[in-house]
């Protein structure tokens, strides 16, 4: 198989996946309004005769999925990545909460800079998502070209609602959390072994899951001009206390979780407390709500009695009321490590990267392989290293990716589609 493979990479150039990556980054797609690109993206695996089709789960929110047909005979391999991304791009709805104002690369328009593409999503998920698609079309177009026939099928799946995100304004609430590829899961789109692309310059077989949490502080409302003469406990106030507090038990969570390769970090990400229009008066209650990430083997009850212990300290030296309730949870997934789909992904990515491989441990990013190893699918999820800019930011790496590294990433992604198609297993 080695002309197959020859064949495919002499396919996968730098302008090729140069003019993907502008492409995908060019069609915005926040959560929950994907249908755009997966129709450009089911066009474009159709073009390189991939039977391919767009799977609407609403009239916004869409999956795009394509078959590489073998004769059934042998396994069959999905490629994986997500295309939606985590903010919207729109200032209405992104500003100030990312920055004072959108930079060009928070924005859903591709633009080339040297070896660098950049706009909003560039590098996550959407240069990943180009790698599947470029990858994709390659083995397509090589099979034809040297007229191999798999033993079983290559899928391509594109899916929406990967993010960590709960829906953007009114309409279905479940757009978010892997919705997209549980979706393509229940309608066949189902494989042997799956391989997904998300960021890191690594092969991983296991990785974190998450919990969500809304604490509730308790307090009394009142009014400004009687602080003097009623009652008084304002719960902005103790909310203040209780963040501070928080942010410390945080810090040592993952040394209390650590793992050979997980470190599960915690942030506080929202905070909500009374009426922006009637300043004169204080809350009944003000609300915290809190991503927690879990290792595998962690399971969502422990991780929410171990809060609550925290929560129930803090409360009685406060002499407050502190609920704690948990209002999402993905969890924790790992495949086994000496499963093909690991084995021949490390070995690939030695044969592209031309070093041994070496886990990275304290990861504590969740993606949709873990939907795809709960729906009992082994997955691998490999990706790109970020993009070597000065004074990089989380906003800047996530919409910024590397023409060279997407190379890279493809040569992975064919020398694992090419083992696949001889492997008897």
């Amino acid at each position: 198989m080695t002309d197959l493979l020859a064949e495919m990479l002499r396919r996968i150039t730098p302008d090729r996946l140069r003019s993907a990556a502008v492409a995908v980054t060019s069609i915005p797609s926040p959560t929950g309004r994907e249908a755009p690109l997966a129709g450009w993206l089911a066009g474009q695996m159709r073009a390189a005769g991939i039977d391919a089709v767009v799977q609407p789960i609403d009239v916004e929110q869409a999956n795009a999925a394509g078959r590489v047909r073998g004769n059934r005979t042998g396994p069959d391999l999905m490629l994986y990545a997500p295309i939606d991304t985590l903010t919207t791009g729109e200032a209405d709805e992104d500003v100030p909460w990312i920055g004072p104002e959108l930079r060009p690369d928070m924005r859903p328009e591709g633009f080339v800079h040297g070896d660098l593409v950049q706009g909003l999503g560039a590098g996550n998920p959407k240069g990943h998502a180009a790698c599947v698609l470029v990858t994709g079309q390659a083995y397509a177009e090589a099979l034809a070209a040297t007229g191999t026939v798999s033993a079983g099928d290559l899928v391509l799946a594109f899916g929406a609602g990967g993010m960590p995100t709960n829906a953007i304004g009114p309409g279905r609430a479940n757009t978010g959390h892997g919705v997209g590829v549980s979706f393509l899961l229940e309608r066949g789109w189902y494989t042997d072994h799956a391989i997904i692309a998300k960021p890191g310059d690594f092969v991983a077989h296991d990785e974190v899951g998450l919990c969500w949490f809304e604490i509730t502080v308790h307090g009394i409302h009142t009014y400004v001009g009687s602080r003097h003469r009623l009652p008084y406990a304002n719960p902005i106030v103790t909310a203040a206390e209780l963040t501070t507090r928080l942010e410390r038990w945080l810090a040592d969570f993952p040394i209390r979780h650590r793992t050979r390769t997980a470190a599960p970090q915690g942030v506080i990400g929202a905070v909500a407390g009374g009426w922006e229009r009637m300043l004169a008066v204080t809350p009944a209650v003000c609300r915290l709500r809190l991503d927690l990430r879990v290792a595998p083997g962690q399971k969502p009850l422990a991780v929410r009695r171990e809060l609550e212990s925290f929560l129930a300290e803090v409360a009685g030296e406060l002499d407050v009321r502190i609920d704690c309730e948990l209002v999402n949870h993905i969890p924790a997934s790992a495949t086994d490590p000496d499963s093909w789909v690991i084995t021949e992904t490390i070995r690939a990515w030695e044969a592209a990267a031309g070093r041994p491989h070496v886990p990275v441990p304290e990861n504590s990013g969740a993606t949709d392989a873990n939907i795809l190893r709960a729906r009992g699918i082994p997955t691998a999820r490999v990706g790109m290293p970020k993009a070597p800019l000065p004074g990089i930011d989380f906003a800047l790496g996530m919409n910024t990716v590397e023409v060279t590294e997407m190379r890279r990433l493809c040569e992975v992604l064919a020398r694992v589609a090419v083992a696949n198609l001889q492997e008897v297993r």
